[in-house]
């Protein structure tokens, strides 16, 4: 039996009031579907039920699949018809699990880059969300410096500024000192000047909201892929001052927090909201309710399929 229950998390962000801008929902959810072929049918459960809640858009924070199924070509044009069936906008961040660890054997021992690559076709060809209603994406590869990065998207609503970033597990595809670092070296400076793109697309908004794959705070530790972004994260989010809502998979359990610190590594960057979705084992997802005459701004909601 299929039930909504609800558990509200009330998160200080320290802003009151904005005007008259409207109160909206919007759903993030990720890691799945991962047991195959048993998860296409909870799958379709979690499509339906999200297109009952009617939010105004979804996001899917990637790992369409687990990193021990086939990465083929046909599979990411299966998940692509699913993404289509949502009543309402869906946008999509890759995680790992389809492109870094496709090497593996159970996965089809792909070239990685090479995935990233029809990845990239398949699911980003268009500058628009998936879904029976669309939205337009600003995608980061309108500048030509970073044409190859379709995946790198932001759109606005309500007063608020959305992005996803193309940041994954498995360290984020970061390899030892002696490996090829190729790709890592060229995302990693796409990433950090969309960062800096976002925050300025936001400055005139009441808060930002970043999507992407990859826990960076795991353990409280920072794993060597992430340093540098979460070094710029941080400056970034101290000097906006606003609320900054961070989403993200990859480690398949509910979390909300605030990991990030300031200079002295004592007191909290309160103006910064993490949120990690259920995953895998657990195919639910999150509502978040944007309320802006309240305090806290992002209220959560479980949304609880199975």
């Amino acid at each position: 039996m299929k039930f909504l229950f609800t558990l509200l998390f009330s998160l200080l962000l320290g802003f009151g009031s904005f005007g008259q801008a409207k109160k909206f929902d919007f759903i993030a959810f990720g890691d799945m579907p991962y047991k195959l072929p048993d998860d296409y049918g909870r799958f379709e459960g979690v499509i339906k039920k999200i297109n009952q809640e009617k939010p105004v858009f979804s996001v899917h924070v990637g790992d369409i699949k687990s990193g021990s199924t086939p990465c083929s070509t046909e599979y990411f044009y299966k998940i692509h018809q699913y993404f289509e069936t949502f009543d309402q906008p869906l946008v999509y961040t890759p995680g790992d699990n389809e492109w870094t660890d496709c090497n593996r054997k159970a996965a089809g021992e792909f070239d990685p880059n090479e995935r990233l690559k029809e990845l990239r076709k398949v699911f980003f060809a268009k500058k628009e969300s998936f879904g029976k209603k669309k939205i337009k994406l600003v995608s980061q590869s309108e500048n030509p410096s970073f044409a190859n990065y379709v995946e790198n998207n932001a759109w606005e609503y309500g007063g608020i500024q959305f992005a996803t970033i193309h940041l994954v597990g498995s360290n984020n595809n970061l390899k030892g000192a002696n490996a090829d670092n190729t790709e890592f070296n060229e995302r990693e400076k796409a990433n950090e000047a969309w960062l800096e793109e976002v925050f300025a697309r936001a400055n005139s908004k009441m808060g930002l909201v970043f999507f992407t794959q990859a826990d960076m705070f795991y353990h409280g530790a920072v794993p060597t892929g992430f340093t540098q972004i979460v070094e710029k994260l941080t400056a970034l989010t101290r000097a906006y001052g606003k609320p900054v809502l961070w989403i993200n998979g990859d480690s398949h359990r509910l979390l909300i927090e605030k990991p990030l610190l300031m200079p002295d590594k004592k007191s909290t960057i309160l103006n910064f909201t993490r949120l990690q979705v259920f995953g895998e084992a657990d195919m639910e997802a999150v509502r978040i309710k944007v309320d802006p005459k309240s305090s806290q701004l992002f209220l959560f909601e479980q949304l609880m399929v199975d």
